[in-house]
């Protein structure tokens, strides 16, 4: 399975899955960002931390230990 923190800065990804517990992953769906929806990268920072992406119409920033919780295709 491929990750949000893997996806290339331009890509469109849809979301499969959330991993991650509690409180975490309540913030990331909280965030707007659940199974089904489109996700586009648009920036990654030079170190990989964080990362850009636009989701449901606004932008979004994730820390790659976010992105590595959400699967993605």
């Amino acid at each position: 399975m491929k990750t949000l923190r893997e996806a290339q800065i331009g890509e469109t990804v849809r979301v499969i899955r959330l991993t991650g517990e509690g409180a975490v992953r309540r913030r990331i769906m909280d965030m707007g960002i659940t199974k089904g929806v489109e996700v586009y990268v648009r920036k990654v920072a030079p170190l990989g931390d964080p990362i850009e992406v636009n989701v449901r119409g606004y932008e979004l920033s994730l820390r790659k230990e976010d992105a590595e919780m959400i699967q993605v295709e």
